[in-house]
C-alpha cells in the first residue's frame, strides 16, 4: 500500500509517499480501506519529533480515517453491528495516513447518513476529544457558559456546535474578524478577536462580571492565569494542548475562593476501553445530530495524500477555519 511517511523529523517537506505492507487486523480489530484521512495538530508535532506514537502503534502519522471495512475480527464486527463493506470512520493511535489502516472495532463509528468520506474523516479526533474533555471531564451542562480558545480550529468548530446543541452559551476567541464571523455563523453566541481585544475584559463584559463555567484551552502557558480570572464560581479549565508553553503562574487565591478546577487530558495513549465508551456516547447522543444536519463537519481544504506536506504547511499557517483532510481516492 501507499502511505505518507515521516522520512526525518523537520519541516513539512519530510512527509513523502512510500510503500508499506498492508497491516493485518488482530483480535477486536478491523481493516479499513481508507478513502480519506483527517489532518490534526498532533500529526504536526509527531512530524517534528515532539509527539511519539504510543507503544505498539504505527509510526505513520494520522489519528482519524474514513473508508470501507475490508476485513476484520468476525465476532467483534458482529457484536458491533458491522459487516465487511460497511462505511465507517475511526479514531486510531497512528497509521491513518495510509491506503489501509487497522482500527479497534470499538473505536469505529458508522458514517452518518448523507456525509461524504472526506466529511466523515474529519469527525473522530475532534468529536472524541471535545466529548471527553468538555462534557465528561469538565461536565458542561445546559445553561452554563463555555469559553473556547481558538474557535475556528477543528476542535473549536466542533466544540461550538456540540455545546450549543446541548444548551450551553458559547463564547470563542479567534485571531481575525473573518474567523470570528465564521464562529458566529456556526452558532457561537459571542466571538472575541484576541488580536484586537482583551479576552478577559470581554468575557467579564459579556457575562456581566459573572464569568464562564468552563474554558476549553489549547494554549496553556500564560493563558492559564488569564483564564482563571475569567471563571465563575465552581468554574473549570480543561487543557488539551500546550501551544503556548507548559509552565504557568496563576492566582491560587482565586482558585481557592471560587472553588475552581484546572484539569486536562490527552486522548491518544488512553486504552481502547476508554475510547470505546466515548464512541458509544457519540453514537447515541451526537451521531443523530450529524445525520439530521443539526451539526455538521466544517472542511476548510482537502489535499491529495501525495500533497500531505502542503496540508501540514496550511495547518501551521493557522489560516484555516475547520478541518484539513487528505484524500486517497479521487
Amino acid at each position: 500500500m501507499q502511505a505518507v511517511e515521516i522520512t526525518a523529523f523537520g519541516a513539512p517537506e519530510v512527509l513523502r509517499l512510500g510503500e508499506r505492507p498492508v497491516p493485518m487486523a488482530g483480535v477486536g480489530e478491523l481493516l479499513i480501506r481508507v478513502a480519506a484521512s483527517g489532518v490534526n495538530r498532533p500529526d504536526v508535532l509527531q512530524r517534528k519529533g515532539h509527539y511519539a506514537p504510543p507503544a505498539g502503534a504505527s509510526d505513520l502519522p494520522g489519528l482519524e480515517v474514513a473508508g470501507v471495512i475490508e476485513s476484520g475480527d468476525a465476532a467483534a464486527l458482529a457484536a458491533a453491528g458491522f459487516a465487511v463493506g460497511d462505511r465507517v470512520c475511526a479514531l486510531v493511535a497512528g497509521g491513518g495516513y495510509a491506503e489501509y489502516c487497522v482500527a479497534p472495532v470499538a473505536q469505529c463509528l458508522p458514517v452518518p447518513a448523507g456525509l461524504s468520506d472526506v466529511e466523515a474523516a474529519s469527525l473522530p479526533e475532534t468529536f472524541f476529544t471535545v466529548w471527553s474533555n468538555v462534557f465528561d471531564r469538565a461536565r458542561l451542562q445546559a445553561g452554563e457558559t463555555l469559553l473556547v480558545q481558538g474557535g475556528s480550529s477543528g476542535i473549536g468548530v466542533t466544540a461550538i456546535q456540540l455545546a450549543r446543541a446541548r444548551g450551553a452559551t458559547v463564547i470563542v476567541t479567534a485571531g481575525s474578524d473573518e474567523k470570528c464571523a465564521a464562529c458566529l455563523a456556526l452558532g457561537a453566541h459571542h466571538a472575541i478577536n484576541y488580536q484586537a481585544q482583551d479576552f478577559v475584559a470581554e468575557v467579564q463584559h459579556i457575562t456581566e462580571g459573572r464569568g464562564v463555567d468552563v474554558v476549553l484551552d489549547m494554549v496553556a502557558g500564560p493563558y492559564i492565569a488569564r483564564e482563571v480570572e475569567c471563571l465563575a464560581e465552581d468554574g473549570r479549565i480543561v487543557i488539551i494542548a500546550v501551544q503556548g508553553g507548559v509552565k504557568a503562574e496563576f492566582n491560587a487565591a482565586l482558585v481557592l475562593r471560587r472553588r475552581l478546577v484546572i484539569t486536562g487530558s490527552t486522548l491518544r495513549p488512553r486504552p481502547v476501553a476508554f475510547k470505546a465508551a466515548i464512541a458509544q456516547a457519540l453514537r447515541e447522543q451526537v451521531w443523530p445530530l450529524l445525520a439530521s444536519g443539526a451539526i455538521k463537519p466544517v472542511i476548510h481544504s482537502t489535499f491529495a495524500a501525495a500533497d500531505a506536506a502542503q496540508a501540514h504547511a496550511l495547518m501551521e499557517s493557522n489560516q484555516h477555519i475547520g478541518k484539513i483532510v487528505l484524500r486517497w481516492t479521487t
